[in-house]
């Protein structure tokens, strides 16, 4: 078990030292407890958590390395990492000395992405275990919820490197000595999930099936996969009552002894009390944390007293919206567990960039609260951005959407900041502008024409004047008048333009739209009767089909045969 505190730069070398990180300068036990987890960006303005672990993408060489150590001492972080090998590191020891901010290493292949995962996890669970200051709360000696700590004391009783693994094999925590181990082991590590190879290779030989239904350890012999060399594995499930929760998973260089074996065992019902234990405290946090910022929401008495909780309440902020439009016929479930992963990671992206960031799941849409010092025209762009960072980090396929709300400079306004995020939320999932990303400023006019849409269909209104008569006469005809309406309004009256977008000769397009004022009884040189037409023509797309956008595809009478 750990002999450092769990949120110390101690802990920290001790959970990920050597498969993760080295220590280059500093001393671990000097420089504290840790507060949060920043990443360095050069390009912008700064928020890091009080006492944080700075993440230097992209620092490289001994000279930028020690202007940063510098910066970061003024701030009062606690540590810096960079990407190993470090060029010159001999030159940092003295102004790590100086500034008293340790500087670490991260080892070549890992990811910066899943440092940043790994170190918040390890310090909310360091949450979970002291839950209620002063007082610690363990579980068979070690701190309720702490899975690392409890994985380094699993590995101790076995004397092998061992990870405690979720049920769909992603890596919840794993011990020390993971370099004693094999290649996938470190790669698993790394990626925090097991190697695909390595899963189908278990499915095709019954591993996961024989661990779901048995109660004692499963055995899995060495893999052969191409070149790769592997140990042999040890694994034992986690379940509370029925309820599969994950497993435990241990690598060994000579078989476990009798009594190591009733040793694992026995351990993997601690890890189950573990595992329950840090789920109801993450549970809890998020229910806490969802029920503060949906106050925040709501403004009102208590809107100033949330936002003082979350850490909110001195400064601008915006809302986000985010959303996920469910394919047709896909299972709830899983756009549901697809929404929290999200989320999450939504959550994890905002506080690495502002750490006063608040995200939660509320309904079907993901909320944030997102702080913008500065002018409001900066803070739009800043918020599209970092919108658009995240898209793009968790690609196409997840369909997601984000509306932007307006800033709100008091409290007061953010109910007005999330009415306007949900507003471009609505735009963005019609489809029509083509974009994932957009602020209320940007689709302001296309909120309004569904706002529009629906205040016609909640008072019942049919479509009437010129606009009626010329549908009425296509459906009769197949005249197409109201797609030559549409084309000569869209090209400005310019009939060359107009003619060439509906594939008509100028002539007929010319006979066509005096047809056009004939029938509809409509004066085209007036602009009260053009804009009068073009606005119900921009609603019409959107009166048969809640999806269309508002120049959507329109009734059958409008479409082409």
């Amino acid at each position: 078990m750990s002999t450092h505190p769990a949120r110390s730069l101690g802990r920290v070398l001790e959970d990920f030292g050597h498969t993760l990180l080295d220590l280059l300068y500093g001393d671990p036990d000097a420089v504290g407890e840790i507060g949060g987890v920043g990443i360095h960006d050069p390009y912008d303005e700064q928020h890091y958590p009080e006492r944080a672990i700075v993440l230097g993408v992209g620092v490289h060489g001994a000279e930028e390395t020690g202007r940063l150590l510098r910066y970061l001492a003024a701030l009062g972080a606690t540590a810096l990492v960079v990407r190993g090998p470090v060029d010159d590191a001999d030159e940092l020891g003295p102004v790590v000395n100086e500034t008293g901010v340790a500087l670490l290493a991260l080892t070549r292949g890992a990811s910066w992405a899943q440092l940043a995962a790994m170190l918040r996890t390890l310090l909310a669970e360091g949450d979970v275990g002291h839950a209620r200051e002063g007082e610690e709360q363990t579980l068979g000696g070690v701190p309720s919820g702490d899975l690392f700590a409890l994985a380094n004391a699993i590995a101790t009783l076995l004397d092998a490197p061992v990870t405690i693994e979720d049920r769909r094999s992603r890596i919840l925590a794993f011990s020390g000595r993971q370099d004693e181990a094999d290649a996938p082991r470190v790669e698993s590590i790394l990626a925090r999930q097991v190697p695909e190879r390595y899963l189908r290779h278990h499915e095709e030989h019954g591993v996961f099936k024989e661990l779901y239904r048995s109660e004692g350890l499963v055995h899995v012999p060495a893999p052969t996969l191409g070149d790769e060399v592997a140990l042999p594995r040890v694994a034992v499930a986690v379940r509370a009552g029925d309820e599969f929760l994950g497993s435990v998973w241990a690598a060994l260089r000579k078989p476990l002894t009798p009594e190591r074996e009733k040793a694992f065992l026995e351990a993997a019902k601690l890890v189950a009390l573990h595992m329950l234990r840090f789920r109801a405290g993450t549970d809890a946090e998020n229910r806490l944390r969802a029920d503060l910022v949906t106050t925040a929401l709501e403004g009102g008495a208590g809107a100033v007293e949330a936002l003082g909780r979350l850490g909110l309440v001195d400064e601008p902020a915006l809302v986000m919206a985010m959303g996920l439009a469910p394919e047709q016929g896909e299972d709830h479930a899983h756009v549901t567990a697809e929404r929290q992963r999200l989320a999450a990671a939504l959550a994890v992206h905002l506080t690495a960039v502002q750490p006063r960031s608040a995200v939660a799941l509320l309904g079907d849409v993901a909320y944030a609260l997102f702080p913008v010092p500065g002018d409001s025209a900066h803070a739009r762009e800043r918020a599209l951005q970092v919108a658009e960072n995240f898209l793009q980090r968790t690609g196409d396929r997840t369909g997601a959407v984000i509306g932007i709300g307006s800033v709100a400079e008091e409290p007061a306004a953010l109910p007005r900041s999330r009415a306007n995020a949900d507003r471009a939320l609505r735009v963005l999932f019609t489809g029509r502008t083509g974009k994932r990303v957009a602020s209320i400023a940007d689709v302001y006019v296309d909120a309004l024409l569904l706002e529009m849409r629906d205040l016609a269909v909640a008072n019942r209104d049919e479509l009437s004047g010129p606009l009626a008569r010329l549908v009425a006469y296509d459906a009769k005809h197949n005249a197409h008048l109201v797609e030559t309406l549409r084309a000569w309004l869209d090209a400005f009256g310019d009939v060359i333009t107009a003619s060439a977008s509906v594939f008509v000769h100028p002539n007929t397009f010319r006979y066509r739209i005096r047809r056009v004022a004939e029938v509809g009884e409509i004066d085209l040189q007036d602009p009260s009767a053009r804009f009068a037409a073009m606005l119900q023509l921009r609603l019409l797309g959107t009166r048969n089909g809640g999806g269309a956008g508002p120049e959507g595809p329109g009734p059958a009478a409008v479409r082409r045969d």
